[in-house]
């Protein structure tokens, strides 16, 4: 796993964690640290997305190798 993947993977896991916060607690750990108009919140958002964007690149190009 070279180190995109692994940062990939990891901004991935902290979206993942906020999700489940939001879903079990109703609590949004970004929002919580940043504020709900944080210009920071919006790119951590943006990040996790293009994060999960590149993991389904991943996956799929680990897919076609196997």
């Amino acid at each position: 796993m070279n180190t995109l993947q692994k940062v990939c993977l990891v901004i991935t896991i902290v979206g993942a964690l906020n999700w489940g916060f939001i879903g079990l607690l109703d609590i949004n750990i970004i929002t919580a640290i940043f504020g709900t108009e944080s210009m920071i919140a919006r790119i951590i958002y943006s990040l996790v997305g293009l994060t999960g964007l590149i993991n389904v690149g991943i996956l799929f190009t680990h897919l076609d190798e196997d």
